[in-house]
């Protein structure tokens, strides 16, 4: 299985960086191909809502020139997505959120009988890490996350987040075999 991980912190070797690596990881363990997009390192525009895309149901139809079609193929190309994000202001980081919003150009007709979507029934899930509790803060993300597996037809592979998180050397063992667990589901 080809697995396509979109890392969205600007932090190299952050919380978020340690929990997705020990899922990659795993994953490669069991064999699995792993392609790593770190979001910071393209140039990806928000989305201008042109609806140009809204014309082209069987690819993402955007036409601004970017590195976003490029790395939306990547994304078609998998089996299966991970998006990983630290909870920013009780969403994605300012880096990923672009390429989020740009997912609209993987829909077409939403809501209507002809909706269609370009990855859909793909697996898609979360790997979340935030400074703060989950409930009345992360939880924000996650709903997030369900509204964009919901809208873009795809599958939900679950979600790992890890609340309280300070720094990466004092997240704890539990949370690395939570890591190796959520991969081992993801690839079943």
């Amino acid at each position: 299985m080809k697995v396509v991980t979109v890392f969205g912190s600007p932090r190299k070797k952050g919380n978020t960086a340690t929990v997705l690596n020990w899922v990659e990881e795993e994953l490669k363990a069991q064999g699995h191909e792993v392609d790593r997009i770190n979001i910071s390192e393209y140039k990806v525009n928000g989305c201008v809502e042109c609806y140009t895309c809204q014309s082209k149901p069987d690819e993402p139809g955007c036409p601004q020139k970017d590195d976003a079609l490029g790395l939306f193929q990547r994304v078609i190309d998998a089996h299966a997505l991970i998006y990983a994000s630290p909870m920013f202001c009780w969403s994605w980081t300012a880096q990923l959120k672009p390429f989020i919003d740009r997912h609209f150009c993987l829909v077409t007709n939403a809501g209507s009988p002809k909706w269609k979507s370009v990855i859909e029934d793909k697996k898609v899930a979360l790997v979340m890490t935030a400074a703060g509790p989950m409930e009345g803060n992360a939880d924000l993300l996650v709903k997030q996350f369900d509204g964009l597996v919901e809208y873009t037809k795809a599958e939900s592979a679950g979600y790992l987040t890890v609340p309280l998180c300070t720094t990466p050397d004092a997240i704890s063992d539990d949370v690395r075999k939570q890591a190796v667990q959520f991969a081992r589901r993801l690839s079943k």
